[in-house]
């Protein structure tokens, strides 16, 4: 069973080892969340070596990055730049075969953020058996099967959704979705259309997606999402607009601006990173009990998770109409998640280490 990485006293300060990240997925820096849209795990890996370089540590990162960096103390690399022979702690990010980037290191751990189970297949317990890796976690969503040393550390907030700027909702009301297309959107549009616009006829459903958008601008669809794109694109006359995802920035406004954050989930989805996001913007939201959504509200104060459709089509109509039930819930949700950001991540995990 994981255990969640305990909150750090403030007087208790660690520092001074030398800490290797590698990652081996798509191009991006400590910048790139700022300037364009980001996936919440790369955005995750970009936030801590920062964090820990501002503990004291000497902090080293390979990634697919487009040239080499210092970003907030820490030095980036590509993949193909030397490599330290030695390191404290190696934390190889997501892929196991990563745990062995570095020979000789004192400490290494795999930070994984798919489900649990991927974590059971053969070759990746041999290669976390064999480097006595321990696996860092995000959820509670993403329990391992016993016999699998976990921790858990809650993924943090970055600056531009923890900067206090004011909630001003837009007149009509907007309800935001983030979700990935294939985990519950179509579900979704249906009540949409059968239930909550009808309650709520001025509202407007904002989709940021940015395969669907591609398909809306005469892009080619991705595989699997043709009858979805063209859903979507008939629901224009319900209120439905397809956005392309920004950078933090933008989307901390967009944030701020809706009255309601929509996320069906998905038992796959074991992060539900951009609930963390917009509930540090202050913004209320209503969930079904899959995955982690759950786990990123204070259900009843910043947000609801809704048992049946019904509950959800009634919790969003409310959220959508009823200015004294959404300034409540709005309160609520930016306390929740201001909570955690990424010098006290780190910190957490010196705590551990």
């Amino acid at each position: 069973m994981a255990r969640r990485l305990a909150r750090p006293r403030s007087q208790r300060i660690t520092g001074g080892m030398h800490i290797t990240l590698v990652d081996d997925s798509i191009p991006f820096d400590g910048f790139t969340a700022t300037a364009r849209p980001l996936g919440g795990a790369e955005k995750a890996f970009a936030s801590l070596p920062g964090a820990l370089a501002r503990r004291g540590h000497t902090v080293a990162v390979y990634n697919r990055c487009r040239w080499g960096m210092t970003t907030e103390g820490a030095q980036w690399s590509g993949l193909e730049e030397r490599k330290p022979l030695a390191t404290d702690l190696l934390i190889a990010f997501r892929k196991p075969t990563l745990l062995q980037f570095v020979r000789h290191a004192r400490r290494r751990i795999l930070w994984h953020t798919g489900p649990g189970r991927m974590l059971e297949r053969p070759a990746t317990r041999s290669l976390i058996d064999e480097h006595q890796a321990l696996v860092l976690l995000m959820t509670r969503a993403q329990a391992p099967a016993a016999g699998i040393t976990a921790a858990r550390l809650p993924p943090a907030v970055r600056a531009d959704f923890l900067d206090g700027s004011p909630t001003t909702p837009d007149t009509p009301p907007v309800a935001v979705a983030t979700t990935h297309p294939a985990h519950g959107l179509e579900w979704l549009l249906d009540l949409w259309i059968g239930r909550i616009r009808p309650a709520a006829p001025t509202a407007r459903l904002h989709l940021y997606s940015m395969s669907l958008a591609r398909a809306a601008d005469g892009e080619p669809v991705e595989p699997g999402l043709a009858a979805l794109a063209i859903q979507v694109q008939a629901a224009a006359e319900h209120g439905v607009t397809v956005l392309r995802p920004q950078g933090d920035p933008l989307m901390a406004q967009a944030y701020r601006r809706a009255r309601v954050h929509l996320y069906p989930g998905h038992a796959d989805d074991v992060t539900a990173f951009t609930l963390l996001e917009s509930q540090a913007c202050g913004l209320p939201a209503v969930v079904r009990p899959l995955g982690a959504a759950p786990e990123r509200i204070v259900n009843g104060r910043s947000g609801m998770v809704a048992p049946d459709d019904d509950a959800f089509a009634n919790l969003a109509t409310l959220l959508l109409t009823d200015d004294a039930m959404q300034h409540s819930y709005s309160a609520e949700a930016r306390e929740h998640g201001r909570g955690w950001d990424w010098d006290a991540a780190a910190a957490a995990l010196d705590e551990l280490l």
